[in-house]
This record gives structure tokens, C-alpha cells and sequence, in this order.
């Protein structure tokens, strides 16, 4: 038997850049919940904007909001229609409930579903604190072999499952990637598993670049090196930056797919070259049914995602880990919600 306490410490976003550690309650599962404790958290660049702006597009922090999405753990409890042998499992978390009866839903398009609740997401809490609540079948067993971190990265892996589902990545195929960040280094690591015969990740940062060169994935400086005569069937960007999108764009053939991940609000998009070239251009929005493929990727080694982490802080040092206080050129940084304090944040010869 699990002794679960009745209280647990959480991070808690009040206002902008206004961060507190509380005691809370810890959470009761419903019938169809588990109760999970908490083991990695990832830090996600929503995570950093909420804090930094108290808002994204529609998105509002209204209330007290525990921030964080990228999150494992262990089952501790369950509820009564749970099987109680998942106590003890390791686990990935898919951080949401879609309804389940809208037409979304019943299409199998439930990241769509408009009653979606989606962790750290206002107003739903989310995992930077000891203690969460999913419903069972949104909590995917992993095995030994992959880490607790592994197990919480499974849910950025998913944006790059998703982003090479949508774009439609096959076997020969030549993509191209906008962004040598996290998502862009996984979505890379993504369609090479898919068949991708050439990966080609384009960041302005000489850093980003080797970064994502470790990873085996090749690598261009597009303020020096043009990319237009390359003819991806697929671009991705996992950068939100304008001229990034725009070369992006030029550099994908005619019948060419082009998939935007990152977060650019607007920019002039030409009818035309879309018209003429029969260019699809699509965009991603979460994901759906992606956690079994994230878990068949990571034990079959097709996708490595432990050395991404570059930086472990405990629960009351969540605002080091927004801010990237001592993290310069980190890729993931991970709260420990089980742990007060991290002495040193660099993690496996960082520093």
C-alpha cells in the first residue's frame, strides 16, 4: 500500500512573473482517474510565455494556475473503475481530456474537441507540483529502459510525430526543418525514423546548429547558405519566425507539403506561389494517439531524447527554470516536483 500524504508543495503562477510554492491538497481521482506522483516535468516555451505575459492568443491567467505539460510519474491511486494493478506503473502522462462525444471526438480529431481541458492551460492546472490527476487511459505505461525524463519528453516527441504525420513524411523523402530547438531537433529525429533520406535543419544559431548536427541531422546557416534549390517534399517550421517560414516555403517542390508548428501570429503568405506550385499549407495543433508511437521510437532507439536534457531544478526553483537562470544554451530544462532544491542545474557535464 501507497501512504499518500494529504498535502503537496506546488509552483503556482499567480500573475505575471509572480510565482509562489504552496501547499495544496493533493488530488482525489475520479472513478476513471489515476492519481500519478510526479517524477520530470518539462519546460515548455507556453510555460515561459504564460509566466513572462500572463496570456497566449485567448488563453488568460485569470486565477492561480500550476503551469507545466511535459510530465511522467507514478501511479499511486486509482479510481473505482480503474484496475488497482496499475499502482506502481510507471508512467507517461498525455496531458488532456477532450470530452469524448463531440464530433471531434468521435472523428478521432479530439485534440480539436472545444471542452478540451489541457494541463496548464487556464484554466487547468498543470504538473509542476507532487501530485497530478489523468484519466487512466491517458497514462501510458513505460518501461525500465526509458527514463523518468524520457518518459516526460514523450509529449514535445509528440509534436514532432504529429508535425511528420500531417506533413505526410515517407520513405526517400528530402525535409526540411525551420529550427534547431527541441522540436526541431525531434522532428528531425522523426522523419529520419519515418523514412526521410535527408534532414536538413536551418537555425541562424551556430549552437543550435551543432546541436542538432550531434543528432546526425544536417544543418544550414540560411543567412549564408540558400536552401531554395534543396526541393523538400515536406517543410516543417518549429521556429515561429517570418523569414524563416517565408524561405521555408520557397525551398519546398511543386506538390510540396508545408506544415507550421511554430508560433509566428501572422505573416504575407504569396496566393500565387501556393496557387501555382499546388502547395498544401497545414498546421498542427497538439496531437492525437501519439504516445504509443513516441514509446515504440524511444525503446526501439530510433529516437534519443535523454541527452536533450541539459538542466534538472527542484520545486521552488521554477522560476530559475522559466527564466533559464544559469542555463545558458540549454535545450530541455526539468523540474523536479519530488525535489526542494537542485545545488547545481547542469546536468551531465553541461556546465
Amino acid at each position: 500500500m501507497v501512504l499518500i500524504p494529504s498535502t503537496m508543495t506546488a509552483s503556482v503562477l499567480r500573475g505575471v512573473k509572480d510565482l509562489i510554492v504552496e501547499e495544496r491538497p493533493v488530488p482525489v481521482p475520479a472513478a476513471d482517474e489515476v492519481l500519478i506522483r510526479v517524477h520530470s516535468v518539462g519546460v515548455c516555451g507556453s510555460d515561459v510565455h504564460y509566466f513572462q505575459h500572463g496570456r497566449i492568443g485567448p488563453y488568460v491567467v485569470e486565477s492561480p494556475l500550476v503551469l507545466g505539460h511535459e510530465a511522467s510519474g507514478t501511479i499511486v491511486a486509482v479510481g473505482a473503475d480503474v484496475d488497482e494493478s496499475r499502482v506502481g506503473r510507471r508512467v507517461a502522462i498525455e496531458p488532456q481530456r477532450p470530452c469524448r462525444v463531440c464530433e471531434f471526438c468521435r472523428e478521432g480529431a479530439y485534440n480539436l474537441c472545444p471542452k478540451m481541458e489541457f494541463y496548464a492551460t487556464p484554466p487547468i492546472d498543470g504538473a509542476f507540483c507532487e501530485y497530478v490527476l489523468i484519466q487512466d487511459d491517458f497514462a501510458y505505461d513505460v518501461p525500465d529502459s526509458i527514463s523518468d525524463h524520457a518518459a516526460a519528453l514523450m509529449e514535445p516527441l509528440s509534436v514532432g510525430i504529429a508535425a511528420a504525420q500531417k506533413g505526410g513524411i515517407k520513405v526517400g523523402d528530402t525535409v526540411l526543418i525551420a529550427g534547431g530547438g527541441p522540436i526541431g531537433i525531434l522532428t528531425g529525429q522523426v522523419a529520419r525514423a519515418f523514412g526521410a533520406t535527408d534532414v536538413v535543419v536551418a537555425d541562424i544559431n551556430a549552437g543550435r546548429r551543432a546541436l542538432a548536427a550531434g543528432y546526425g541531422l544536417r544543418v544550414v546557416d540560411p543567412a549564408v547558405d540558400s536552401t531554395e534549390q534543396l526541393g523538400a517534399h515536406v517543410f516543417v517550421d518549429a521556429s515561429g519566425a517570418t523569414p524563416a517560414i517565408l524561405n521555408g516555403i520557397r525551398s519546398t517542390r511543386p506538390g510540396g507539403t508545408v506544415v507550421l508548428v511554430g508560433s509566428a501570429d501572422e505573416f504575407p503568405l504569396s496566393v500565387p506561389e501556393i496557387a501555382m506550385r499546388e502547395l498544401s499549407v497545414t498546421g498542427t495543433f497538439r496531437y492525437t494517439n501519439t504516445w504509443p508511437i513516441a514509446r515504440s521510437l524511444l525503446m526501439s532507439g530510433l529516437v534519443e531524447v535523454d541527452s536533450l536534457v541539459t538542466h534538472e531544478y527542484g520545486i521552488e526553483q521554477v522560476e530559475d527554470a522559466l527564466v533559464g537562470e544559469g542555463a545558458g544554451n540549454s535545450l530541455k530544462r526539468m523540474v523536479l516536483p519530488g525535489v526542494r532544491t537542485v545545488e547545481n542545474p547542469h546536468v551531465r557535464g553541461t556546465a
